[in-house]
């Protein structure tokens, strides 16, 4: 890859279409996890103009009203204005969610079944699995995906906190990075597009999302003269949410994992239990890569595990240093270590990172990764990553 280019990532708000569904699959997740751990949950969400369509399969003992719980979703996002097409309060929801299939049961459940080769959990699909990390940015993410969420943070901050009114729900982000000899040099540009309404001007967004929003929290070196600002750059944004679009859930994988930086193996996070390696692999995945960078055994480090569905076991492990690596150390030693330190087994994953508790709707929003309070963003395992190499 050339030393010099520019990068672009984006990222979508809360009020998004697909982050509304996302937002909503995650709730029905952790209020079942909040009373039955073990609960089986894959719930899909569509939303568009004033209906809520859930559908999936979900096999738990949790009692609780999922109506009223689609509808805190909504109304924590921000659409309760009285000119919301789609309002919390007033959405048809539509519940097409039956119980998990008894074939995939037998694959996940730590039992013994006809046909299945071992007792012990396996995983809850095959799929290929990655998780990255870089010194780029002190979360160890990528800086132009971190830079959108960054902006986006703001946006709700102040639509939610300081209460400009004129501000909707609805909004995305877009920062191009310069990199020169792989260095970071410069922003050559910031798009921003938020819903508003229709009594504010658009020279007011456009110097409110410059002076307030973007020169506030992006660093102020890598502004320049010749930084374009694209605000609303269709002149108008009052159409918004799932009345201007429809929304599903996963389908914002790039913007929930690396902004395009890394590699993605295809699967979708939001309204997923952990026995889904699709989610709880993704994120052990970035736990680990984020244990080596930290270790300072590389600067980047891609990681890539493959599962079988029903199988306990990962069907292969890769390690991608992109020449970074430690002097002295090889990818093979550095994969080896991982290996020895932490347990890439479904079960083993879940309970490493101690999944079955009510904690995904902490995730949805901003990126998966680089929030330090998740379990998968620690930097625990440096001493025995050390220790091995």
């Amino acid at each position: 890859m050339s030393q010099n280019f520019v990068f672009s990532s984006e990222s979508v708000g809360e009020g998004h279409p697909d982050k509304v569904a996302d937002f909503i699959s995650d709730s029905i997740l952790d209020e079942c996890l909040s009373q039955d751990p073990q609960s089986r949950v894959a719930c899909e969400t569509l939303v568009k103009s004033n209906c809520v369509f859930l559908a999936g399969e979900i096999t738990t003992k949790a009692k609780f009203d999922y109506e009223q719980t689609v509808r805190d979703a909504i109304r924590e996002i921000g659409y309760t204005n009285d000119d919301d097409i789609f309002k919390a309060e007033d959405v048809f929801i539509s519940n097409n969610l039956t119980k998990q299939s008894k074939d995939i049961a037998q694959g996940v459940d730590a039992e013994a079944a006809d046909g299945k080769k071992t007792a012990e959990q396996g995983a809850g699909d095959q799929g290929i699995m990655f998780g990255f990390a870089c010194d780029q940015t002190p979360e160890l993410m990528p800086a132009p995906v971190m830079f959108a969420h960054r902006l986006l943070r703001e946006m709700a901050r102040q639509r939610k906190g300081v209460g400009i009114e004129w501000l909707r729900p609805d909004v995305k982000s877009q920062v191009a990075v310069k990199f020169e000899k792989g260095e970071i040099v410069g922003i050559e540009n910031v798009v921003i597009s938020t819903q508003h309404t229709e009594s504010v001007s658009h020279r007011e967004i456009e110097e409110f999302c410059i002076e307030e929003v973007v020169r506030k929290v992006l660093p102020s070196d890598l502004l320049s003269d010749k930084t374009e600002f694209l605000i609303n750059p269709t002149g108008k944004f009052v159409i918004g949410g799932p009345q201007g679009d429809a929304g599903l859930t996963g389908r914002k994988i790039i913007v929930d994992t690396y902004g395009g930086w890394a590699r993605h193996g295809g699967g979708a996070f939001s309204g997923k239990d952990p026995s889904k390696v699709d989610r709880s692999a993704a994120y052990f995945c970035r736990w680990v890569a984020k244990n080596i960078v930290a270790a300072g055994l590389a600067t980047k480090c891609e990681l890539q595990v493959a599962y079988a569905i029903g199988y306990p076991y990962p069907t292969s492990v890769h390690v991608d240093t992109f020449g970074s690596a430690k002097k002295g150390l090889t990818e093979e030693a550095i994969a080896a270590a991982a290996q020895k330190v932490f347990s890439f087994k479904p079960a083993d994953i879940v309970a490493q990172l101690d999944l079955l508790h009510p904690i995904y709707r902490a995730s949805t929003h901003y990126g998966h990764f680089g929030k330090s309070d998740l379990p998968w963003e620690q930097t625990n395992k440096i001493d025995d990553l050390l220790a091995e190499v």
